[in-house]
């Protein structure tokens, strides 16, 4: 039987998360906007009723949600679809969050370790992961939560149901770990933590790494960790395997050929029955999507592996991907040079 709790009494019963006590929301708005009257808004309380919320709790955080118009101009922009290659590994690349990287590395190098022993993930990837997502808990947004999901789920048809579902189970979420609805932030999309999880990869993926008793992703790196390579193992991560290889193209490529999707569809060996084919000495039935990307004028060609189809399963972009891999390479040769 799943017992009715109010946020009211989550709140007066003294829950303490994160480190942080926690107070009573503030649920006025400075503008006309109540989401708790939203058309849409009536399905999600009804089915958070129906499964054992307080509707008029559901209602309360609704109505104090806030829409935020620079949410949907931030969505309406992504970097990985206005970016090229070039472009967008500048921003990742740089030597600050290389060397940021070290230094994050060598400070949880045993959970590190640890964290790969347990999910066969490599620790490199895990520590590129938080860079490229937030600067080693730098930046780890600035948006209440529950305005980004709410914002989101009403006010962008596009992928408003997708939203909608989020906001579903943040509020899962937030009674699970007894948290305050109002406390958390995150990326405009509603990302949170180190690693920058979905209320729903939250709710699927993280750990209690350090076993404290409590996931906490956005002030325990421990547990981040544990998270992201938890993640990565669920989504099929193949240990000692490559993520990419350079490309030799000995024939005519077709351009529908390349970027065509980021599922590996064709084998090493089909793919050189077609001309194209690479140095690295991998068996043939490893499955590659072709990829061209452009940097200064210039493309370059590589064959994305299973491993690089997992990293997309992260942040489903092909830059995104490898701006992951080359920042755990460059991460790996400074920590390595530093080392010696």
């Amino acid at each position: 039987m799943m017992i009715k709790q109010t946020l009211t009494q989550w709140i007066t019963t003294g829950i303490v998360v994160s480190g942080l006590a926690l107070a009573a929301p503030a649920f006025a708005t400075t503008d006309s906007t109540n989401y708790a009257e939203h058309p849409q808004a009536q399905q999600l309380i009804t089915e958070l009723g129906d499964e054992g919320f307080d509707s008029a709790e559901v209602k309360r955080v609704l109505a104090g949600a806030k829409r935020q118009e620079s949410i949907l101009k931030a969505i309406s922009r992504p970097a990985e679809k206005r970016l090229n290659w070039g472009e967008y590994r500048n921003i990742f690349l740089k030597s600050k969050r290389i060397n940021q990287g070290v230094s994050f590395w060598n400070q949880y190098a045993d959970e590190l370790q640890r964290a790969e022993q347990t999910y066969g993930v490599p620790a490199e990837i895990i520590v590129a992961i938080i860079g490229v997502e937030t600067r080693y808990g730098r930046n780890m947004g600035s948006y209440r939560v529950v305005d980004a999901l709410s914002t989101l789920g009403f006010d962008y048809p596009k992928r408003g149901k997708f939203f909608r579902g989020q906001l579903k189970q943040y509020f899962y979420l937030v009674r699970d770990e007894k948290v305050e609805p109002f406390s958390l932030k995150g990326s405009y999309a509603g990302a949170m933590g180190y690693g920058q999880f979905i209320p729903s990869s939250f709710r699927s993926f993280a750990v209690d790494f350090d076993g404290d008793g409590k996931k906490d992703i956005w002030n325990n790196p421990v547990d981040a960790i544990g998270s992201v390579a938890n993640y990565f193992s669920a989504h099929g991560w193949k240990s000692g395997e490559p993520v990419r290889s350079n490309v030799v193209i000995t024939k005519a490529a077709q351009d529908e050929w390349f970027n065509n999707g980021l599922k590996p569809e064709l084998s090493l060996t089909e793919w050189g029955e077609r001309g194209i084919s690479t140095r690295n000495d991998l068996a043939g039935d490893n499955m590659a999507t072709l990829m061209r990307m452009e940097s200064n004028g210039e493309f370059h060609y590589w064959f994305g592996l299973h491993n690089f189809y997992v990293i997309t399963r992260y942040n489903h972009s092909r830059l995104y991907a490898m701006a992951v891999y080359e920042l755990s390479r460059a991460v790996v040769e400074k920590r390595s040079a530093k080392a010696g």
